[in-house]
C-alpha cells in the first residue's frame, strides 16, 4: 500500500512513511494510492470478531507490510485493553431504526481516543524499528489534544506540543490536557480560535527547515494513520446491523471531517453505507455547503459544542480529491483560492456527486439544549452537545422507516457538565480515575497568535529532552 498527496507534489510514501510525516511536503493530505475493496464474503468474515481484531484486520488494508499483522494485533489489543466497556463501542437503541454507538469510552472520554491510542503505540513501534525521535505538533478544539497526550505522554521518542484556543474549550477539556505531567508535553493556549491553531501547525509544516529541525509529526486528522484508525468502529456498527446484507446510514457531528471522511472511506472499501449525515452547529460551514455549495469561512463563533467550533475543516481537501476523480492540479487550485479568498469554487456538477453521498444538518445552541432534553426526557440517555447534534441530525435526515441510522456518540457527557445541567438538572460526573481532575495542578503557556512565538516554544521543549 503506498499514499500519494492530494496536491500531487509530494514523493509517494508507505504507511510508516505517512505515519512519520504527517502532511505532505507540498501542503497535501496523504490519501491511499488506490482503496482496497472487501466483498461481501470479505465483510461477512469479519462478524462476530472482537473490537481489537476487528480494527487490526481493517487497518492492516492500510499498514499492508510495514508492520507485521501480529504486531498490529498487539498493538491493537493493549490500546482497546483498559477502555471503560466490554464491547469497546456499544450500540444504544435509542428509537426504531435509531441508535447511538458510543466512541466515548477510553480514557479521556471522547472519540478521538479510538484513534489516538492506536496511534501512539504506532508511534512507538516505527519510530524503536527506525532508531528515530519525532516532535508532535497538533492542534485541538477540545479533544484531540488531551487523547494525543494521553496516547504519547513519557514516550522517550516522542515530544509533544499541544495547541489550544484559549478560554475556548470546555473546563473539562482544557485540564484534560493542561494537567498531564509528563517531560516530553508542551500545552499552549493561543490567544485566537481553532482555525488560528491549526493554521500555525501548518505554517510549522510548510516552514521546511524547522520541519526537518525539530522533525515534525502530526497527531491531527491531517495524519492519515487517524483516518485509517477510525475506519473500523463504522464497520463495526454495521456489521451488527446487518451489513453487508442490509444498508446502514451514519449521523456525524463534525468539524474538521475527519470523523465522517473515515464513515465515507469505509463506504468506498465497499461497506453498505446509504447515506451520510454531516452534523454542524452555529459554526455551519460543511451544511451551507452540503445544503447550497457555498463554502465560505464566516467568523467562529464560541458554541455549547466548543469541538466543532471550525470554519476551516482540513479533511474536506481528501474528499474534494476524490470528488475532482483524484485530480490534484485541481485540488490544489480549490484550496489555494480556498486559502487566499475564504471561498472555496466547487463545480455545480462536482457538489452534486457529494450530495449523493453527503447531508449537512445544522444546531444551533438553543437547538443543542432542546436536544438534549428532549432525548432524556423520551428515553433517559444523556447525550453531550455533540452527540446531541447527530441524534437530531439522524431524526432530520434518515426517517426511521428508511434505514438504520447510526448518530455517534463523540463524548461524555460529563465533559460538559454545565450544558447537561441547564438542559436536563443532572450534573453528570466523571468517572473515577478522572475524579480528582479539579484539584490537579495545570501547566500551559499562554501565547499570541504568532509563527516566531509558538515555534520558539516548540524548539524550548525539544531543547529539554534532546540529547
Amino acid at each position: 500500500m503506498r499514499y500519494i498527496s492530494t496536491r500531487g507534489q509530494a514523493p509517494a510514501r508507505d504507511f510508516a512513511g505517512v505515519l512519520l510525516a504527517g502532511l505532505a511536503e507540498d501542503g497535501g493530505l496523504y490519501v491511499p494510492e488506490s482503496w482496497p475493496v472487501l466483498s461481501p464474503a470479505d465483510w461477512r468474515a469479519l462478524r462476530g470478531l472482537p473490537y481489537p481484531r476487528l480494527a487490526a484486520r481493517i487497518l492492516q488494508r492500510f499498514v499492508s507490510d510495514s508492520i507485521p499483522f501480529d504486531v498490529l494485533t498487539g498493538i491493537c489489543t493493549d490500546a482497546y485493553r483498559d477502555f471503560g466497556h466490554p464491547a469497546v463501542v456499544p450500540l444504544v437503541q435509542l428509537d426504531t431504526g435509531l441508535f447511538v454507538q458510543e466512541l466515548f469510552h477510553g480514557p479521556t472520554l471522547a472519540f478521538k481516543d479510538m484513534a489516538m491510542q492506536v496511534l501512539g503505540r504506532l508511534f512507538a513501534h516505527v519510530l524503536q524499528a527506525e532508531d528515530k525521535r519525532v516532535t508532535i505538533v497538533g492542534a485541538t478544539s477540545g479533544d484531540t489534544g488531551s487523547a494525543a497526550l494521553e496516547a504519547c505522554a513519557g514516550r522517550d521518542r516522542i515530544d509533544i506540543v499541544i495547541l489550544h484556543p484559549h478560554e475556548r474549550t470546555s473546563l473539562v477539556q482544557r485540564r484534560q490536557m493542561t494537567t498531564v505531567n509528563a517531560p516530553n508535553v508542551a500545552n499552549i493556549a493561543i490567544q485566537g480560535t481553532f482555525d488560528d491553531c491549526q493554521d500555525l501547525v501548518k505554517a510549522m509544516f510548510a516552514d521546511a527547515p524547522f520541519r526537518q529541525e525539530m522533525r515534525l509529526s502530526a497527531v491531527n486528522s491531517i495524519n492519515w494513520a487517524r483516518i485509517a484508525a477510525q475506519i473500523p468502529y463504522y464497520v463495526a456498527a454495521a456489521l451488527a446491523l446487518g451489513a453487508p446484507d442490509r444498508e446502514t446510514a451514519f449521523a456525524v457531528p463534525t468539524g474538521n471531517f475527519g470523523n465522517v471522511l473515515a464513515a465515507w472511506a469505509a463506504r468506498r472499501m465497499g461497506l453498505p453505507i446509504a447515506r451520510l449525515i454531516v452534523g454542524s452547529n452555529r459554526n455551519d460551514i460543511l451544511t451551507r455547503f452540503l445544503d447550497s455549495n457555498d463554502m465560505s469561512v464566516s467568523t467562529v463563533l464560541p458554541s455549547l459544542a466548543p469541538s466543532m467550533d471550525i470554519q476551516v475543516s482540513s479533511n474536506f481537501e481528501r474528499a474534494l480529491f476524490e470528488l475532482l476523480d483524484r485530480d490534484p492540479v485541481a485540488t490544489s487550485a480549490s484550496m489555494r483560492g480556498f486559502r487566499e479568498t475564504g471561498r472555496m469554487s466547487v463545480p455545480d456538477a462536482v457538489w452534486r456527486r457529494a450530495r449523493t453521498v453527503f447531508h449537512g444538518f445544522r444546531l444551533d445552541d438553543e437547538g443543542i439544549e432542546a436536544e438534549i432534553r428532549r432525548v432524556h426526557a423520551a428515553t433517559g440517555y444523556l447525550a453531550d452537545p455533540h452527540t446531541a447534534v447527530g441524534i437530531a441530525a439522524a431524526r432530520a435526515r434518515a426517517p426511521q422507516q428508511a434505514v438504520t441510522t447510526v448518530a455517534m456518540g463523540t463524548a461524555h457527557p460529563a465533559k460538559f457538565p454545565e450544558a447537561m445541567e441547564r438542559a436536563t438538572g443532572l450534573h453528570p460526573a466523571l468517572p473515577p480515575r478522572l475524579a480528582d481532575l479539579f484539584t490537579r495542578e495545570e501547566r500551559f503557556t499562554v501565547l499570541p497568535n504568532d509563527l516566531t512565538a509558538v515555534q520558539g516554544a516548540v524548539r524550548a521543549l525539544a531543547a529539554r529532552n534532546w540529547h
